[in-house]
């Protein structure tokens, strides 16, 4: 079934993970590919002692995407397509039960991968795999085929107050 978290509420992220846990406890890999985020975030170090979550992002942080180079866009946009080309690969081949794409709509909707890459991957991705989507803005063609639409509000943040992202709840 496929899963999509979005809105522009905080916990996208945090829902996606929260099924992974779920997921491994009960015996299956998952793997974790994160689109636009190359720092180091908080849930990076949990995972990585998890041995049925593969993590696949980008190693380098280029910042937010009104901030990007030219240049910088293309090499991120490389990047996620290898990340896609590597899904496409391992859905058929591997043991991924779940597999979740992190910020797929925002990667989608700036195009910073190949459109037609992501579609292969979601548009036929096998049914025995899980499939977890998340971001801002899906397109109706991802809602349309989708089993779960979560959306998450922003209602109030303390970012509309001035207070910068926390370390351990925001990243």
């Amino acid at each position: 079934m496929i899963h999509i978290y979005c809105g522009d509420g905080k916990g996208k992220t945090t829902a996606a993970l929260g099924l992974a846990i779920r997921a491994v406890g009960s015996g299956m890999h998952v793997n974790f590919v994160q689109f636009l985020k190359g720092s180091d975030t908080s849930e990076l170090q949990i995972l990585a002692k998890i041995p049925q979550i593969t993590v696949l992002r980008c190693q380098k942080n280029y910042g937010f995407t009104f901030q990007m180079t030219d240049v910088q866009k293309a090499e991120l946009t490389e990047y996620h397509n290898q990340m896609l080309s590597e899904m496409i690969n391992q859905v058929y081949t591997g043991n991924i039960k779940l597999l979740i794409l992190d910020e797929f709509f925002s990667a989608y909707n700036y195009n910073l991968l190949d459109r037609e890459l992501a579609n292969r991957l979601v548009f036929t991705c096998p049914e025995q795999i899980e499939l977890v989507l998340t971001g801002r803005n899906p397109e109706q063609k991802f809602i349309d085929i989708a089993d779960y639409v979560t959306e998450m509000q922003a209602i109030k943040h303390p970012y509309q107050n001035g207070v910068s992202a926390r370390h351990g709840i925001e990243y």
